[in-house]
């Protein structure tokens, strides 16, 4: 199938757009790569994220039980609406929208190349449902940030948000010669799955916020210079900070473990 994209494009007289990240896959071994971690059985709905001509669409429908394949540009959702019915598959539901924008309906596994501009907000956003793994394309760098570990250079705010929510790792990387048309990165393809009890606090997630905007500062300076992120004035919260009998406080950002900003997060909740 990815053998063929430049044909199906020149058919259709389609001149992808890198600014949309419209970068089809067209390795064949990459492509069972993803599908063979997939694991797609017979009973499963399978959820897409920008399904393009459907490089991956087709092949896993004909693995699954459905498959959702959300495509935001109406023209190329066209050209895989028109590619289903020649090839009379029955079980493809394709939405035309911004998936951003949209509710999901139920769906068991997702399993996509995203589009990297979009690669932070729609990767929380999947984490609001209920579904038993994904596998998905980011860019590499992104990737490594996903699953980084403290006190080193990808650690993040991603990181630790995401540390508490799914496990990740990274199944494979492909170059830019992977793709039609060559991205300027390289990318990656990891595997997600959602931690099923999350206990979080309120402030978690603006803590992280607030400390990562100064990553290479204390945390009490971090906390306080971006005070606006936990919605409190930076003088009370000063004074706050300056009672808390905590070492944390007083260790760099990238140096505190996601169990440390929790804990960071909790002692302030208790405060505030």
């Amino acid at each position: 199938m990815p053998n063929n994209t430049r044909d199906i494009l020149n058919k259709y007289n389609i001149r992808l757009d890198k600014n949309k990240s419209q970068n089809y896959l067209i390795d064949n071994n990459k492509l069972n790569n993803i599908l063979n971690h997939a694991d797609i059985q017979s009973n499963e709905t399978i959820l897409e994220i920008g399904a393009g001509i459907g490089t991956l669409t087709i092949p896993m429908a004909k693995k699954a039980l459905k498959v959702i394949a959300i495509e935001k540009d109406p023209i190329i959702s066209e050209i895989l609406r028109d590619r289903i019915v020649q090839e009379n598959i029955t079980n493809i539901e394709v939405i035309n929208e911004d998936a951003l924008k949209i509710d999901f309906p139920h769906f068991d596994k997702v399993v996509s190349n995203l589009p990297y501009q979009i690669s932070s907000p729609i990767t929380f956003k999947l984490l609001e449902y209920d579904f038993k793994k994904a596998v998905l394309m980011y860019q590499l760098e992104f990737a490594k940030r996903m699953n980084a570990k403290y006190d080193t250079k990808e650690y993040s705010r991603l990181s630790v948000a995401l540390y508490f929510r799914a496990d990740i790792e990274i199944i494979d990387t492909l170059p830019p010669k992977a793709f039609l048309p060559q991205p300027k990165v390289n990318s990656a393809v990891i595997e997600l799955i959602p931690k099923k009890e999350v206990t979080l606090n309120k402030l978690f997630d603006d803590v992280t916020r607030a400390l990562f905007q100064h990553r290479n500062k204390k945390a009490k300076k971090a906390l306080i210079q971006s005070s606006h992120e936990i919605n409190y004035d930076k003088k009370e919260l000063k004074n706050i900070l300056e009672d808390i009998d905590s070492e944390l406080l007083e260790n760099k950002v990238f140096k505190l473990s996601p169990e440390e900003i929790l804990e960071i997060s909790t002692i302030l909740g208790d405060k505030l």
